[in-house]
């Protein structure tokens, strides 16, 4: 019989990796209103340091996108991720 193409070992990829993944998933939806979200860190709590840009910066909504939208898409797609903070710029 002939040998079956190994699967991807999805546990291979390391957190932080994971966790950009998911960002850059994220990321056009702050890009089309003029701001933007990088990531500072992700430590060994789980905890994602991100850091908004541009429009994003004083926004009202900041804090919603935050929770809401990032803060659940990350706790969703990588179960390790336990909180999300934002730094200042």
């Amino acid at each position: 019989m002939g040998k079956r193409p190994e699967q991807p070992d999805k546990t291979s990829k390391s957190l932080r990796e994971r966790v950009t993944a998911v960002l850059d998933t994220i990321r056009p939806m702050a890009q089309s209103d003029g701001g933007d979200i990088q990531l500072v860190d992700v430590d060994d709590d789980g905890v994602v340091r991100v850091r908004l840009s541009g429009a994003c910066v004083g926004c009202p909504s900041s804090a919603i996108t935050l929770t809401l939208g990032l803060e659940r898409n990350l706790k969703d797609r990588v179960p390790e991720v336990t909180r999300v903070v934002c730094e200042q710029p």
